[in-house]
């Protein structure tokens, strides 16, 4: 269905059931982050790494992945993809 300029895709906004959850679950934000610094100093050292991870994540936010970039190489111009039936590949694993 193709909508027309300045029509929105979903009229009736958010549903209302999405508000209250996150509303609900905000309401228990501090104790979250209490539980997280608990786990974060207890004795289980994975327990403990996943509480910082998540402390740090929430904190901060997740860290930026970057792709390393040889500065001499040539950009890529394009891609191609092809597709071969199965019943094109030979024995050896080659398409043909």
């Amino acid at each position: 269905m193709a909508f027309k300029p300045g029509q929105s895709g979903n009229p009736s906004g958010r549903p209302k059931v999405d508000f209250e959850v996150r509303q609900l679950a905000r309401e228990y934000g501090q104790e979250a982050i209490e539980k997280l610094v608990a786990i974060m100093r207890g004795d289980n050292p994975a327990l403990a790494k996943a509480a910082s991870e998540a402390l740090l994540d929430r904190g901060y936010g997740k860290p930026v992945q970057s792709v390393g970039v040889d500065p001499d190489s040539v950009p890529v111009q394009g891609i191609t993809v092809r597709f071969v039936s199965p019943e094109a590949t030979r024995e050896d694993g080659s398409h043909g």
